[in-house]
């Protein structure tokens, strides 16, 4: 791993941070990405080989994609972390007439929505992490495993009427405030970026309100097929969407709980890897770390801040075009051309 070069590192990086959040699996590409270029790339750059230092540099920059997240979420996290703990008096003694979960505040139940929802691939990461990438870490597994996650996103795009219905509710509502208040989406970014980013929170809270509706059952079934994400391919984030587009979730709502789901999940894969990054594994390449690290964190928090006002008014499709394009490409380059 001594030869990892500060170009290798910074276009890890940077692929790392973007396709985390894009639906288009950031292991995967970092799964193809050496065995496409080749050379020195696909000799030092292998995820499947036994204690791969590749894999902690990777994993390691998760930490850096969690942190842009907990960024750009930061006052999000901070109510319903809060939630958490003023949650304690009503499951221990309700409200009268209510039920433990009716009586919980809308940060409440989005504290224990993440919870629950994040156990199932929590558990399954620590059991089956080191199986799933050494059999199925190998770069053409990797292509068609692409290939399935565009098919997942068309999916969830072609069969999910109630989520389509939920964006139009949701755009009727926004413009009917807009209108109510005689703003339009011109004044709006007239106003500066602290007034955006101040309307991006509002949005925030009433997307928590709708989310905070799913329910325990609902939330656990979404956070579970996160750990379809252990295979190389499958964007984490990706079939977190879909899945909460099945339950009528709108876009926007769905990628924003994808997101909040991802930010546990991500930070606690980075900080088992770091110890491997600090021993022998990391020597040599500390500065390589530093430097993929701040362009994951920056490709990251552009990421969200894009991609929650895209999914407002558009779809899944050119993403799993992307996948399909690049999967079948990559199979057909790996298997019958290289």
């Amino acid at each position: 791993m001594t030869h990892l070069t500060y170009l290798e590192a910074a276009v890890v990086g940077l692929v790392q941070g973007v396709t985390e959040l894009f639906p288009v699996s950031s292991l995967g590409h970092n799964v193809l990405l050496p065995a496409l270029v080749g050379g020195s790339w696909a000799k030092d750059l292998n995820v499947a080989a036994a204690e791969s230092p590749y894999l902690a540099y990777i994993v390691g920059l998760h930490v850096a994609t969690a942190i842009a997240l907990l960024v750009y979420f930061w006052q999000d996290w901070i109510r319903i972390i809060a939630g958490f703990f003023t949650s304690f008096g009503q499951l221990i003694r309700p409200a009268p007439g209510t039920s433990r979960w009716q009586g919980l505040s809308v940060n409440e139940k989005m504290a224990w929505l993440i919870i629950l929802a994040t156990i199932p691939v929590g558990l399954a990461g620590l059991a089956f992490e080191h199986a799933f990438r050494v059999i199925f870490g190998r770069p053409v597994y990797a292509a068609v495993f692409l290939c399935v996650n565009g098919l997942i996103l068309f999916a969830g795009e072609r069969f999910t009427r109630s989520s389509r219905r939920a964006d139009r509710r949701i755009a009727a509502e926004r413009e009917f405030a807009l209108a109510a208040t005689g703003r339009g989406g011109s004044a709006r970014h007239a106003s500066g970026h602290a007034a955006v980013r101040s309307q991006e929170v509002a949005d925030g809270r009433q997307s928590d309100q709708r989310l905070a509706e799913i329910g325990p059952g609902q939330a656990t079934l979404i956070g579970s097929v996160q750990i379809l994400a252990l295979l190389a391919g499958i964007s984490r984030d990706g079939v977190t969407m879909v899945a909460g587009m099945f339950r009528g979730l709108s876009r926007e709502d769905a990628a924003r709980f994808a997101f909040l789901l991802a930010t546990p999940v991500i930070l606690a894969a980075g900080a088992l890897k770091i110890p491997d990054l600090m021993g022998p594994l990391g020597n040599g390449i500390r500065g390589q770390v530093l430097v993929g690290s701040i362009l994951s964190g920056v490709g990251a928090y552009l990421s969200v801040r894009f991609l929650l006002r895209y999914f407002r008014t558009r779809t899944l499709n050119p993403f799993a075009i992307y996948c399909l394009v690049v999967g079948l490409g990559s199979i057909i380059y790996l298997e019958l051309i290289k």
